[in-house]
């Protein structure tokens, strides 16, 4: 082949140099290759296939017998492992160049041909390995090094170590998270060895000490880099009977031996830096320490920070059994620390104050600190370690995957989240491992030369494209592992369960009964039940419950009606079954379980809906989602919900299913108090309205379905009452009118009994039984009452109001409003019924005085017998009729004159009386404040009790749990009469001055 065409062919394999790899190729001894594909095929394969090359070149001209190397390159495996070192690391290569020699440690079959066994070192046999390399007996109780060159010694077998190490990485013959264990146990040896050297320079009369290493960090959790500094703490004792200070000063002696033994540069370079910041006191404090000291430090003075670097406490060199008894000796307090006071904020703060430290021009190329980093995960799983391991001991793992599986397989965190962090952590370990590799550098910063990025997405198997599959792979995992870091992270169950003691934590049936009372349970043993029903077991829904339930109880019980509380949270559960997404939501998402347990223990209202629909649920997850939805949007959703079916019935009961959902959202936002009043009001107005207008769209298709032709007439819904004010309550009818018009030619008579019959096939509709709220649909208010047809034509309503119309059905008329149906046709009623609400003279004396008799009237006929009228929202009083009929009267006496009281709303017509000084501005704001008040009140009572009613209750749980929905702290139902009564008092005798003057 010419060197042309061998040129070309590199450069198709992935040489970016083709012509240097040709010649490089064709020199002798590689040369006796040039026939082997294997060679090419395995140096495309590598990271840099040129470096690869390159370095190959060079240890073959170091080796003292190239013709063995060069042979030895005909075995794949051992070829695979060699190439791929020498294309991804430099530093590695410049190892193999000073030790040629070293080559043959990736060798997979011996001189005679036998396959050796390939598994990850184990801990002993680096240690053994390490120790053999300064000339320590192993097998000592305390080795001492003999050889004379230890320390370059130490190096040089540290890096034949890391050679096999990264050949198995590099080809994929170990998982990241055996480098990076074997990592961390290759330093364990080597801190051994590096005391052995300590121990060789100590004078010969230094008192005899225990010394045991305790690596912290990613070396205790067995996560370590390729070049990363080794965290340590040092505790030494005294032999029995010994000098304590003596014995200290020896240990501190080999401390300081240790770490220059593997910090301190020789010819054969420097290991990495053994860091004793984590110590007590950090470097202001003594570099050794004696067991008790430790301890002592840890009880009285150590931050909640230093608590969270000993989840990773580890022994690995020196007296292990002096490590084991440090550990032992310090392992309760650490899970402990989660009682501190504002443990989840102090570490969350920390997190915080990590990220601010990044310089903000390389946050976003930050592997380990920026956002979506290493860093994210293992405080995320740190945090949740240490808040839920106090209880389970399950959790108890220095290793961050270890730990993440844990918390996954015993509920603490969803297994979709935890496999989607597990394959972040890999991945971004892996191109960690692949970064420092290549220089043995400590780095944690993404390259911005395209060189290095090209070298480090091949280094991890991306071929076609290196450069933006790694790009893209990278930020796809750092979104990911920022999206759960923030969702874990900040869960706000973290908190409540620090708070917790860890018996009430750990839910133990004593811990739970003693708990139950201290909360203020009335029925104990009834709440255990349920705890039990919901926790026992071994299922992953029963160990989630076992995270959630000790810190609901708490929520359920600042409520007014925990009992309550805990029975619907079973009902709920219970119905929820094995609903995958439940219980995950609860855990992990913001608010949920705290809005979910205050609702239940606060409105039987709401419970009875969800019980009805429980996966509305899902709508606690955001409080955007309890806002009341537009008309707008509501109306097109159940539009096309209610076209898809035939059957009428079947069509309304779909509209009538997202009233129920609505009403579920609209309540569910009302007791959390992220809705007023008169959002409520409007967004229940709006549920009602979206109904009705369904349900005629329904009766209208049937009728013409039925008939095969167009309806004869033209009909309108007009909302009356507090439905046309857009006041509505949970429990109020729909109060309505209905119009209709004959088309041209139509027979009035087909017409008017076909407007009838649409108007009977919508009230029979919503009025299916169901175990949806009811919506009623009352058309008292029409013409006649109940003795009139419930159906007439716009000329009819004309007549009517010309001839027989009375001043209290004028006053019903300021709250019409078209609803539903042709809204040309309900723009003509408006127009019929605009001179009779509002007058053109206004109210005679006569018809003044009408009023107040038919009010009188009502108060006396509808106000509940035996009930005190000052605690009667509706008609007691400055209640709700007082200020609306005094608003009324001031609408039908100007109306006519002052347009912007032609509103059907009552606190639109307070505003306006007062901006024309119909009322004076204080007037308006009392009668508006005891209006809300009384609105608030009886809708409360509502939500509180799930039946409706016009009193404040004389029961004192109910009065209670209206009070704390109300805002009114536990113990407050007497501020919340006497703020009522106040408040309507003060309006009463505004209505004195207005409505009786």
């Amino acid at each position: 082949m010419s060197r042309g065409s061998e040129s070309a062919r590199l450069a198709r394999v992935g040489f970016t140099e083709p012509d240097r790899a040709a010649e490089q190729l064709a020199t002798p001894p590689l040369a006796a290759l040039s026939g082997d594909d294997g060679l090419l095929t395995a140096l495309a394969a590598t990271a840099d296939p040129d470096a690869a090359l390159h370095n190959l070149t060079r240890l073959v001209g170091a080796s003292a017998d190239p013709d063995r190397l060069v042979a030895a390159l005909r075995d794949d495996e051992m070829r695979e492992g060699l190439l791929h070192v020498l294309g991804a690391s430099d530093a590695l290569a410049d190892h193999l160049v000073r030790h040629p020699e070293h080559w043959q440690l990736l060798r997979r079959r011996d001189d005679h041909g036998e396959q050796r066994a390939h598994s990850r070192a184990t801990a002993a046999g680096l240690r053994t390995e390490m120790l053999r390399a300064v000339g320590a007996d192993a097998s000592a109780a305390e080795p001492v090094a003999t050889a004379a060159d230890a320390p370059d010694a130490l190096r040089v077998a540290y890096r034949g170590a890391l050679l096999r190490l990264a050949a198995g990485d590099l080809t994929a013959a170990v998982d990241v998270s055996d480098v990076a264990a074997e990592l961390a146990d290759l330093a364990g040896g080597t801190l051994d060895a590096a005391l052995a050297i300590a121990r060789a320079g100590l004078p010969a009369d230094a008192a005899p000490c225990r010394l045991a290493v305790i690596a912290m960090g990613k070396c205790g959790g067995q996560e370590l880099n390729y070049a990363s500094d080794v965290d340590v703490v040092f505790v030494a004792e005294a032999h029995p009977g010994g000098d304590d200070a003596a014995a200290l000063r020896t240990a501190n002696a080999l401390a300081v031996g240790l770490m220059r033994a593997c910090s301190a540069t020789t010819a054969e370079g420097t290991i990495w830096p053994v860091d004793a910041a984590l110590r007590p006191e950090g470097k202001a404090g003594p570099l050794v320490r004696t067991l008790a000291s430790h301890v002592a430090y840890y009880e009285r003075w150590a931050h909640t920070w230093e608590f969270q670097a000993l989840l990773k406490a580890r022994p690995v060199a020196g007296d292990l059994a002096l490590g084991k008894d440090y550990v032992e000796a310090l392992s309760p307090l650490v899970w402990r620390a989660a009682e501190r006071d504002d443990f989840v904020a102090d570490v969350q703060t920390m997190r915080r104050r990590v990220e601010s430290t990044l310089p903000s021009d390389a946050s976003h190329r930050q592997l380990k600190l920026g956002p979506g980093g290493l860093r994210d995960v293992e405080f995320a799983v740190q945090l949740l370690q240490l808040v839920h391991g106090r209880s389970d001991d399950t959790l108890r793992s220095p290793n961050t995957l270890a730990a993440l599986e844990a918390l996954s397989t015993y509920g603490y965190v969803g297994r979709d989240d935890a496999a989607e962090l597990d394959r972040a952590y890999r991945f971004l370990r892996t191109v960690e491992h692949r970064l420092q590799l290549a220089r043995l550098q400590r780095t944690h910063m993404m390259p911005d030369d395209p060189a290095e990025l090209r070298r480090l997405g091949r280094s991890i198997g991306m071929r076609t494209n290196p450069i933006q599959e790694l790009e893209d792979e990278w930020r796809r995992h750092a979104r990911e592992v920022r999206r759960l870091h923030e969702k874990l992270f900040y869960r706000p169950l973290l908190a409540s369960v620090a708070r917790l003691g860890p018996a009430e934590a750990r839910l133990t049936p004593e811990a739970a009964q003693s708990r139950l009372e201290a909360l203020g349970y009335l029925d104990p043993p009834g709440a255990l039940r349920h705890l039990e029903a919901l926790t026992t077991g071994v299922s992953r829904r029963a160990a989630i419950q076992r995270t959630l339930l000790p810190v609901m109880l708490g929520w359920f019980a600042d409520a007014p009606d925990p009992d309550g509380g805990l029975l619907a949270f079973r009902r709920i559960s219970e119905a929820m079954g094995t609903t995958p997404w439940y219980l995950r939501l609860l855990r992990d998402e913001g608010a949920v379980a705290s809005h979910l347990a205050h609702l239940l223990a606060s409105s039987r209202y709401a419970v009875e809906l969800l019980e009805q629909a429980p996966d509305a649920v899902r709508m606690l997850a955001d409080d955007a989602e309890l806002r009341p939805r537009s008309r707008v949007a509501l109306q097109s959703e159940v539009r096309s919900s209610t076209e898809r079916h035939e059957d009428p019935e079947a069509a309304v009961a779909v509209a009538r299913g997202v009233r129920r959902r609505e009403l579920f959202r609209i309540a569910a936002g009302d007791v959390l108090g992220l809705s007023g009043v008169e959002e409520v009001e409007q967004g229940l107005t709006d549920v009602a309205s979206v109904t009705v207008s369904a349900a005629l769209e329904v009766a209208i298709r049937q009728a013409e379905r039925a008939s095969g032709q167009p309806l004869p007439t033209r009909l309108a819904v007009i909302a009356m009452g507090r439905f046309g004010g857009h006041e509505l309550g949970y429990a109020s009818d729909a109060d309505v009118l209905f119009v209709h018009d004959p088309a041209e030619a139509a027979d009035e008579r087909a017409a008017s009994e076909a407007a009838h019959a649409v108007v009977q096939e919508l009230r029979r509709l919503l009025s299916v039984p169901s175990p949806d709220p009811p919506l009623v649909v009352d058309a008292d208010l029409r013409p006649e009452g109940r003795q009139g047809p419930l159906v007439r034509t716009l000329a009819s309503y004309q007549a009517y109001y010309e001839r027989w119309s009375l001043v209290w059905e004028a006053q019903a008329l300021l709250r019409a409003e078209p609803l539903a149906g042709d809204a040309e046709l309900g723009a003509r009623f408006l127009d019929l019924i605009d001179p009779i609400r509002y007058p053109a003279t206004g109210l005679d004396d006569s018809s003044v005085r009408e009023i107040r008799r038919v009010k009188a009237r009502v108060e006396a006929e509808r106000l509940p017998r035996g009930t005190d009228p000052a605690r009667n929202t509706k008609l007691g009083p400055g209640g709700l009729a007082d200020v609306e009929w005094t608003v009324q009267l001031l609408q039908l006496q100007h109306g006519a004159q002052v347009p912007d009281l032609r509103t059907t709303g009552t606190l639109s017509a307070l505003a306006a009386a007062a901006q024309h000084r119909l009322l004076e501005p204080e007037q308006a704001e009392t009668l508006a404040h005891a209006w809300r008040m009384a609105s608030r009140v009886r809708n409360a009572g509502l939500l509180v009790r799930g039946r409706p009613g016009d009193n404040l209750p004389s029961d004192l749980r109910e009065l209670s749990g209206i009070a704390r929905l109300l805002g009114y702290p536990p113990g407050a139902a007497g501020a919340l009469v006497d703020d009522y009564r106040r408040a309507t008092r003060r309006a009463r005798t505004v209505v004195d001055e207005v409505f009786y003057r």
